[in-house]
């Protein structure tokens, strides 16, 4: 009984035309196995990590006393234009006398004024902190050296991962001229 149909035939056709591409461009086959790993040694990376902290110390702070006030500038010019309209002889020396005495003892007043200021200053102990980055050197690792067995043969490659105690491997087939 012949079971051979158009269809059967066109897939084996079809399937004996694609045997080549399945092969590869070049005409060579591809396959995969697994070999047996012998050793795996692990590769450092030194990395640097910088790491901010915070680094806080306390300090003397001098802290001055805030007084605004008008009063010792105006008691000297009042003061001031006293006395310059005291020492002048006539009407016109005596405004003049008293105008340059009142600036003069303003000038003056307020002079002595902030010279008192700084008889009150008194220090605290403030908290200043800062951020600085402190850096360690840790090692990492990077990859790992994989020496293997196959066909009786020893290879030896760099993987990402640890591969375990087997590990996949192309194996590529190449006809003979």
């Amino acid at each position: 009984m012949n079971l051979k149909t158009p269809l059967t035939s066109f897939l084996g056709l079809a399937a004996l035309v694609s045997l080549p591409a399945l092969a590869g461009p070049s005409g060579y086959a591809d396959d995969y196995d697994f070999a047996q790993v012998t050793s795996v040694t692990p590769v450092y990376t030194r990395v640097e990590v910088a790491q901010p902290r915070e680094r806080c110390w306390d300090e003397q702070v001098a802290v001055y006393p805030r007084r605004h006030s008008a009063t010792p500038a105006i008691l000297g010019g009042i003061i001031g234009g006293a006395i310059g309209n005291e020492l002048g002889h006539r009407k016109r020396n005596k405004q003049v006398g008293a105008i340059a005495g009142a600036a003069l003892g303003a000038s003056i007043g307020r002079d002595i004024y902030r010279h008192q200021g700084h008889h009150g200053v008194r220090y605290v102990t403030e908290r200043r902190c800062e951020v600085v980055n402190e850096y360690t050197t840790r090692q990492e690792i990077s990859g790992y050296d994989v020496v293997y067995l196959y066909n009786g043969r020893e290879y030896t490659t760099r993987t990402d991962r640890h591969p375990g105690d087997r590990m996949r491997v192309m194996v590529a087939v190449t006809p003979l001229p």
